[in-house]
């Protein structure tokens, strides 16, 4: 125990006990990780190496250009443009590192002619729910999730019931505002 937390006279106030630490979810001073599978699609893995082509070859030397261009003019400590631009080159350093990391650990999943008529990782799956409203979605890692876009995690609980249902098939979802049953009307890879 630290010195810091005993008294003098040896009565010491014992601190909680805090929850072991996996150095193995250490990303990177502390950039938040996807949790769960460590797989992604083709598309998500190029879209992930893309951004950090991007970040090392375009971004981060135009941003050196620019601080050594505010070092040159003087008193660095009052220097907007200077402390600026460190903090972005520290940001950029950081995603890029994270990036780097990231795709050394990802599974690329490409789509195998057995899984044809069943939901498995990678596909766009369309359902219809119980007013007879359909969605499709596409099941995705947890990097390339967008919602907006309808690509849903595998991590998801919508994901999770349907994974390993075929065509035809019923799925109960639970949600927030109560569960929901959907019918899965197609099932596609591309």
């Amino acid at each position: 125990m630290s010195k810091a937390f005993v008294k003098e006279d040896g009565e010491g106030e014992e601190l909680p006990e805090l929850p072991a630490f996996d150095e193995s979810d250490d990303d990177d001073e502390g950039e938040a990780r996807p949790r769960g599978g460590r797989y992604i699609t083709p598309e998500g893995f190029k879209a992930l190496q893309d951004e950090l082509d991007h970040l090392w070859k375009v971004e981060r030397p135009k941003v050196t250009t620019e601080v050594m261009w505010a070092a040159a003019q003087g008193d660095r400590s009052e220097n907007a443009e200077y402390i600026y631009g460190k903090k972005r080159l520290r940001e950029i350093d950081r995603r890029l590192r994270f990036l780097s990391k990231r795709l050394d650990s990802l599974t690329v999943v490409h789509p195998s002619p057995e899984q044809e008529g069943t939901v498995r990782f990678g596909a766009w799956v369309t359902v219809e729910d119980e007013e007879g409203e359909q969605q499709t979605y596409r099941i995705v890692g947890p990097d390339e999730f967008d919602v907006k876009n309808r690509k849903i995690s595998v991590d998801s609980p919508l994901a999770k019931a349907l994974l390993g249902k075929k065509e035809d098939d019923v799925a109960l979802v639970v949600r927030p505002k109560g569960e929901v049953e959907l019918t899965i009307v197609e099932i596609r890879y591309q």
